[in-house]
């Protein structure tokens, strides 16, 4: 079938007398207030509640089924594909809806903030608090950055049209659309801006490979002497937490691209849990929260106009979103050199992996590949309780090509620039998730500091007996006794079951690798 042209449609749209295009921050938080999309905190913020979608809808998400890249996606539950004639159709619908609105919100920017890999971004809403987010989340144009929109993808989000899926071949009323022929990014249904980031990290993460840059669902930050360090891990492991270090600068909380040059940031803002959130514990995101960022679905006081940031009566997945620049040690631009160090970050429930173990290469492209952790409450709709899950590279939802390219390339760079790679439990210790507690945040950080630092690469370690990682004896600022996870549970025969159920579900989910060496086998569970 011959390929539609969508993109004519969309610049006729954009032309129309009810756009506005590339308001101040200022204007669009008044517009958000004026069209009763939100309020304002007693901090300036601006709050907004997501509906019924307070959370990612990964079950809704889909890409186009296309001659160029229908033979590199990895198709299956995660990237399900759609017909061409179905996107169109749905498409044409979405537009019509569009163009019957009393306004509409236009802003370009970028997705990367190195200028060889950046791609142009064009951001279509129908809310002025998404067109707010999207530009606190992307890469906004300076004068001196070339605006031209060649190569450029373009993300259409239409929250209060509905899909029918008997008729528009969704799965229910809201839907993530990726055309990478048409470059569209088509979305509805759903109020949660966390799909419009989401949904362009998924783009990257096919284009930078594309290019021999590895794409990465990480922080990053780097010290006074120039070093990097990466931190894996899914949503609500400390990501933004532990790379937002005052004595670090800062290069990103979640998306990052690694090129023959260096780390550089994906995005120009910060999308953080705040579920908890204390100014005593994270002041850095917690001083970030002032006028111009957003706040998701975190209840207000009515008297005060203060965020209640322990209140989870509408979700846990409460979020900031802010300017990477609100962070006072940002880096700017937000590039770097080469990692020095990698962080895995989990979040175990099970309470049995070590607060933080030294991986071999083999053992990192083992935990790489397995992307172990709890998914958190709130982070997804229907997860009401932390669950162990295996997300591969620490990112399935948004990986459009097979895991084995993602892992091969950190392999690679692994080698290539002697980095060290450690794996970092800020999940539960003393018992699983209902007895044991959670891991002490400032002792995460004292091991991380030392893993950065240095200080653990000549600390003698004892080697697990089921997990086979690397334990240090010894961290400077945590007990000895921490370090052991078998030696904060009271039940030790309770704690050795667990252990072993655990290691149980990490072989199992590595049978689907059966592709990768006997050397990266061995190096799971005993």
């Amino acid at each position: 079938m011959k390929t539609i042209s969508l993109q004519s449609e969309l610049t006729q749209l954009i032309k129309r007398d009810h756009v506005h295009h590339d308001l101040p921050i200022s204007s669009l938080i008044e517009k958000s207030l004026m069209r009763g999309e939100g309020k304002l905190t007693a901090t300036g913020a601006l709050s907004v509640e997501t509906g019924a979608y307070t959370g990612r809808s990964p079950k809704d998400k889909f890409i186009v089924k296309e001659s160029s890249v229908a033979d590199k996606i990895n198709w299956g539950s995660v990237n399900q594909p759609i017909e061409k004639e179905t996107f169109a159709n749905l498409y044409k619908k979405v537009i019509k809806h569009l163009e019957e609105q009393n306004e509409l919100f236009v802003s370009q920017g970028f997705a990367g903030a190195d200028p060889t890999y950046r791609l142009p971004l064009k951001i279509i809403n129908e809310f002025a608090w998404h067109q707010l987010f999207a530009r606190q989340l992307f890469i906004r144009p300076t004068e001196d950055d070339d605006q031209s929109f060649e190569n450029g993808f373009t993300i259409v989000s239409a929250p209060t049209f509905k899909a029918d899926p008997a008729v528009d071949g969704t799965r229910s009323e809201a839907f993530v659309i990726i055309s990478f022929e048409e470059r569209i990014v088509l979305i509805g249904g759903t109020e949660y801006a966390g799909e419009m980031k989401k949904s362009i990290f998924s783009v990257m993460n096919f284009v930078l490979p594309e290019q021999g840059v590895l794409s990465m669902h990480c922080s990053a930050n780097t010290g006074q002497e120039g070093d990097t360090a990466l931190f894996f891990g899914l949503s609500g492991t400390g990501k933004t937490t532990l790379s937002a270090d005052p004595h670090r600068s800062l290069i990103g909380d979640d998306e990052h691209g690694w090129s023959t040059h260096g780390v550089f940031n994906i995005e120009g803002g910060c999308y953080a849990k705040c579920i908890n959130l204390s100014e005593e514990k994270e002041p850095q995101i917690w001083n970030a929260i002032r006028f111009g960022s957003v706040l998701e679905n975190v209840v207000l006081n009515d008297k005060t106009g203060q965020p209640d940031y322990d209140n989870t009566s509408l979700t846990e997945n409460t979020r900031a979103a802010y300017p990477l620049e609100a962070i006072p040690n940002a880096l700017t631009p937000s590039i770097a050199g080469h990692p020095n160090t990698i962080i895995f970050l989990t979040a175990d429930a099970f309470g049995v992996l070590p607060p933080i173990s030294k991986l071999t290469k083999e053992q990192a492209m083992y935990h790489f590949l397995s992307g172990y952790t709890s998914k958190l409450a709130g982070t997804e709709r229907g997860v009401t309780a932390p669950e162990a899950t295996f997300s591969t590279c620490f990112g399935a939802p948004f990986l459009p090509l097979p895991a084995a390219r993602y892992a091969e390339m950190l392999g690679q760079k692994i080698d290539e620039n002697d980095v060290d790679v450690f794996l970092v439990n800020t999940g539960w210790s003393g018992g699983p998730y209902g007895v044991g507690k959670r891991m002490n945040l400032s002792h995460t950080r004292a091991m991380v500091q030392a893993a950065l630092h240095g200080e653990l690469r000549t600390v003698e370690t004892t080697v697990d007996s089921i997990f086979g990682l690397h334990i240090p004896l010894h961290c400077p600022g945590v007990p000895d006794s921490v370090l052991q996870p078998r030696e904060t549970w009271t039940d030790k025969e309770a704690y050795d079951a667990k252990a072993q159920e655990l290691a149980a579900n990490f072989k199992e989910n590595f049978q689907k690798f059966d592709h990768v060496s006997e050397e990266i086998k061995a190096a799971g569970p005993k």
